[in-house]
């Protein structure tokens, strides 16, 4: 099965279009967020020449040494601003005893690697967006940390990050109609919300080896995940069906995934999409076309995280509030849950062994 592809240009320019084509591009949307969990999108602000240079910038800064890149982590700060160094992101598979009995009771073809610790990949967290002046969550909307000897660095990261948190607020407001919600239900909820530009760097010659997990089977915490093109392949998902995709995203697209801030929002009509990155044999064919061509051996994904802002409450929105389901999403604010969750995944200055 392949992921559906959705040009955002007619709902951009939606007065060239009619209302019945665009409650259908709408429908769409919302339909692949519900049944597959994840949709590839053009948008005609985000440009592939955009994602190349973002990607340039953080190969060269990934391929600086570890004590430059550590000068960059701030870990009382739960690892939200700065750089994540490797061995310290713990996939959710590796901590959570339910999760693991879900993926015992898959078929043996669709199952996840098996990570075998931490994940062997290093993160740069760069906030995006205006902060609130007034919130309980203060070292979740913390001050961004510029490393030396990357002038362009915020101008880049910014302008990077703005383009494709605009992306996520279209197909936003896009699954809000789609579900027959009104068209802000979404994006209200996330004006100031701590959005993180969260790229994530892997050694390819250190661990270029086919099999290796750079990112263990997990969900996202937040609202909605968009991704650029990485130069390297390696993402799996997996769509509500139990069905595993090796994700291909073609040039010029954005990959958007579900996370478990609209499951609750939507009281389970989407669910939180699981995914890993792994080294595959696709990877290894683009590890020796770039060898052969003298390019930086670092895996970069352009990943922002969307969220709701810290302070909003979430809990299941107007037609959802009704469903069987509602019950499993009791409110609680955007800001505990995501604390809660990163306590489970040790970026919360948890150091204890898993």
């Amino acid at each position: 099965m392949e992921l559906a592809v959705i040009d955002l240009s007619p709902y951009l320019k939606s007065e060239s279009e009619s209302e019945g084509q665009l409650k259908e591009l709408c429908s769409l949307v919302s339909r692949s967020l519900r049944e597959t969990g994840a949709l590839l999108v053009k948008d005609p602000r985000c440009t592939a020449e955009d994602n190349d240079r973002f990607l340039d910038m953080m190969e060269h800064y990934f391929d600086s040494s570890s004590d430059f890149k550590r000068l960059h982590e701030r870990p009382h700060l739960h690892y939200q601003v700065g750089v994540t160094p490797e061995g310290v992101e713990v996939p959710r598979s590796l901590v959570d005893e339910e999760m693991q009995e879900k993926l015992k009771q898959m078929p043996k073809q669709v199952q996840p690697a098996t990570p075998k610790g931490p994940d062997c990949k290093w993160r740069y967290m760069w906030r995006v967006g205006p902060r609130p002046s007034e919130t309980r969550f203060k070292e979740l909307n913390a001050e961004p940390v510029v490393p030396e000897g990357f002038p362009e660095w915020k101008e880049t990261m910014d302008s990077w990050g703005y383009k494709m948190i605009s992306a996520i607020e279209a197909v936003a407001e896009m699954a809000a109609i789609g579900f027959g919600l009104p068209k802000d239900a979404f994006t209200s909820l996330m004006q100031q919300g701590p959005h993180l530009l969260a790229p994530t760097g892997s050694d390819l010659r250190r661990y270029g080896q086919e099999g290796t997990v750079f990112a263990g089977y997990h969900y996202d915490l937040n609202f909605l995940t968009i991704h650029g093109r990485s130069r390297f392949p390696g993402l799996n998902i997996w769509l509500r069906n139990g069905q595993k995709i090796e994700v291909k995203v073609p040039v010029g697209c954005l990959l958007i995934q579900t996370g478990k801030q609209i499951e609750w929002l939507t009281g389970g009509d989407c669910i939180a999409g699981m995914h890993e990155v792994v080294v595959t044999n696709r990877t290894t064919d683009a590890i020796k076309l770039a060898m052969e061509q003298n390019r930086i051996l670092w895996r970069v994904s352009s990943t922002l995280f969307g969220h709701i802002a810290s302070d909003a409450v979430l809990k299941p929105l107007g037609h959802f509030a009704d469903s069987p389901l509602a019950s499993k999403y009791p409110p609680i604010h955007a800001g505990d849950y995501v604390e809660q969750e990163l306590s489970v995944i040790n970026l919360k200055g948890n150091k204890g062994q898993v």
